[in-house]
């Protein structure tokens, strides 16, 4: 449902209100009826537009990079410096970065891996594992 549509409904909703007080009763049920619905609707939408709100804030992208960070932190106390991925997972930290207007800090490895900066770890682009991988990080010494 568009915002248009939204504040139609309750604007129409509002002057159908008050053009129907003359009606029959038969009418006003009708009408009574036509209001939940809508009403139904507005609730639906607002409810939609603030759980897309929500998980928009939830960082899903790179979800599964901060969870091997978060790891790594609880048993080392610090973040790991390097974690190994798979593409979609490389891509979705590179498409996170575009989407939130971050300058993504690009480069490669020894190895000619592209890599990439997320909290002071370097993610490392494995093109030969499974697209969802996510390695064990680990320090570069």
């Amino acid at each position: 449902m568009t915002r248009r549509s939204l504040l139609t409904a309750g604007v129409l909703g509002s002057v159908g209100g008050t053009v129907s007080s003359a009606a029959s009763p038969e009418a006003l049920q009708a009408g009574s009826a036509d209001s939940e619905r809508t009403l139904e609707r507005v609730a639906t939408a607002i409810a939609e537009v603030r759980d897309e709100l929500r998980q928009e804030r939830q960082f899903t992208e790179i979800a599964p990079i901060r969870t091997a960070q978060k790891q790594f932190l609880r048993q080392n106390g610090k973040l790991p410096d390097v974690i190994e991925v798979g593409a979609d997972v490389w891509f979705q930290a590179y498409d996170w970065h575009i989407r939130w207007q971050v300058t993504p800090v690009e480069g490669r490895d020894g190895q000619g891996r592209l890599t990439l900066a997320i909290n002071q770890t370097l993610v490392v682009l494995r093109p030969d594992a499974q697209a969802s991988f996510v390695g064990l990080p680990y320090d570069a010494h």
